[in-house]
């Protein structure tokens, strides 16, 4: 399925249900929302996003503490999780999206190569939280429109198994 089509499905799910979402991205560098903001009429239910690719950033920005990031690294469930629920409390949105990965070509580790992300959306409302690791395959920017789809498909599920 194309980013633009995931989008407007999130858009007409988010639009039935009167919530808001926004983004903190890392890795995406703002492509989720770009994604998002394609979509015309999109400002009824995307108010704002967060790209924070430095560890400050996402410290200053989002709340996101810099013990965990020094504890855990900026790539991790800990901290994509603080990130999505920091880009939710700062933007007073429902649903917080948030991705931090390796997208490449350098910047990998043995324990976290190339193409891996950590994706984390959060839906304020039932403190409801999805989480899950990426181990994705291609160049920069497969990596990215890779991680871009697996978040518009996790807030769709996440919105899909709520009861808001």
């Amino acid at each position: 399925m194309n980013l633009t089509t995931l989008a407007q499905q999130l858009g007409d799910a988010l639009l039935s249900r009167g919530l808001t979402v926004t983004t903190a991205e890392s890795c995406t560098g703002g492509g989720i929302a770009c994604t998002i903001t394609d979509i015309a009429g999109s400002s009824a239910w995307f108010e704002r996003g967060f790209v924070t690719y430095s560890n400050a950033a996402k410290s200053e920005m989002l709340g996101v503490d810099p013990a965990l990031i020094e504890r855990d690294g900026a790539v991790s469930e800990a901290v994509v999780i603080a990130m999505a629920k920091g880009a939710c409390a700062a933007g007073g949105d429902s649903l917080g999206v948030a991705v931090s990965g390796v997208a490449g070509p350098g910047g990998g580790s043995p324990e976290k190569p190339v193409g891996t992300v950590w994706l984390a959306c959060y839906l304020a409302a039932e403190n409801k939280t999805h989480c899950r690791l990426l181990q994705l395959e291609g160049d920069r920017l497969a990596v990215r429109r890779q991680t871009i789809a697996a978040a518009l498909q996790d807030c769709l599920a996440l919105l899909a198994s709520s009861q808001t």
